[in-house]
C-alpha cells in the first residue's frame, strides 16, 4: 500500500534531513531588475541575514532549421534571507518563492513561518495563479544513528522502494548501485516524485571528513500542478502534507517505525 492508514507520528529520532516548500509562479521580471526593498523590509524581522546570488541554468537546445542551436539562459538573480539563528532560509527569485530548513521542527511551525513571506509576496507582487505548490521532504536514515547496524535494508524499508534489495537472493554488500524512481498521482490533483536508494552521502564543505557509512535515502517531492489561485496555496500545502505523512508511513516497516521512537 503506496498510502499507509497509520496515525500521523511525531519521532525523536527522526532521519529528516531537509524539509522545502517551492512555490512557482509566471515570471515576475521586477524581482530579477530590481531589490526587492518592500519585500525585504515586511520579512526581515524573521529572516534578517541577506544575501543576494546569481544562479546559472543549464543550456538549452533547440532546434533552428532542422540544426540544433545551444542556447545559454541568462543567470537569475536568488534573493536569500536567512534566520538569525542560520536554521531557516527564505529564497526568492523572478520564478518562485520558497523556504527550507535543515532544522524541521514538525508542521505547524514551518507552516507559520511561511505565513508572512507568502502574505507578503501576495500582497507586494500579486502573482496570476501558482505554477506549482511543492512540499519536499529530504530523509537520509543511518542504521549506526538508530542502533540497526545488523539489519538489511529489506527489513527496515517497504518492498516498492528497495528495488533488488527487496528480493531474498540479492545480498546488499554485492549490489553495487540500487535505486527506484516513479512519479505518480496521489488523488486527482496531487503527485509525487520519489528517488529512494541506499548511497553516501558527501560532504561539501572544504577538507571535511567524508562519511562512509552507506545510508538510504528517501526524497519525496510532493506537488501540486496546474494553475492554483494564490488564495487557495494554504490549503494546498495543508493537504500535501497529509500525504507526506501517508506516504512515509507507507514505505517504512514496524521496525524502523520503533526505532525512530514514535510519541
Amino acid at each position: 500500500m503506496l498510502l499507509s492508514q497509520h496515525p500521523r507520528r511525531h519521532y525523536d529520532r527522526s532521519q529528516l534531513r531537509e524539509v522545502i516548500c517551492q512555490i512557482r509562479f509566471p515570471a515576475i521580471l521586477s524581482i530579477g531588475s530590481h531589490e526587492p526593498a518592500d519585500f525585504q523590509e515586511a520579512v526581515r524581522r524573521e529572516f534578517p541575514r541577506y544575501t543576494a546570488r546569481q544562479d546559472h541554468l543549464p543550456p538549452k537546445v533547440t532546434m533552428v532549421n532542422g540544426a540544433p542551436k545551444v542556447e545559454t539562459p541568462a543567470p537569475v538573480v536568488n534573493h536569500n534571507f536567512v534566520s538569525m539563528d542560520n536554521k531557516w532560509k527564505l529564497n526568492l527569485t523572478k520564478d518562485f518563492i520558497s523556504l527550507s530548513t535543515l532544522s524541521y521542527p514538525g508542521w505547524e511551525e514551518f507552516a507559520q513561518r511561511l505565513d508572512l513571506p507568502l502574505a507578503q509576496f501576495i500582497r507586494l507582487y500579486q502573482p496570476a495563479f501558482f505554477r506549482r505548490i511543492g512540499l519536499r521532504y529530504v530523509n537520509i536514515i543511518s542504521r549506526s544513528a538508530l542502533g540497526l547496524e545488523e539489519e538489511p535494508w529489506s527489513a527496515l524499508l517497504q518492498a516498492p522502494y528497495l528495488g533488488i534489495l527487496s528480493e531474498e537472493d540479492v545480498r546488499e554488500k554485492d549490489t553495487a548501485q540500487c535505486s527506484v524512481a516513479f512519479d505518480t498521482a496521489l488523488d486527482s490533483s496531487c503527485r509525487v516524485k520519489v528517488h529512494a536508494g541506499p548511497g553516501l552521502v558527501k560532504q561539501t564543505a572544504p577538507n571535511a571528513p567524508q562519511d562512509t557509512e552507506l545510508k538510504f535515502i528517501l526524497d519525496m517531492d510532493l506537488f501540486l500542478p496546474g494553475e492554483t489561485p494564490p488564495s487557495l496555496a494554504a490549503g494546498a500545502l495543508e493537504t500535501l502534507h497529509g500525504h507526506s505523512t501517508a506516504l512515509f508511513e507507507g514505505a517504512i516497516t514496524e521496525k524502523l517505525r520503533t526505532a525512530l521512537q514514535p510519541r
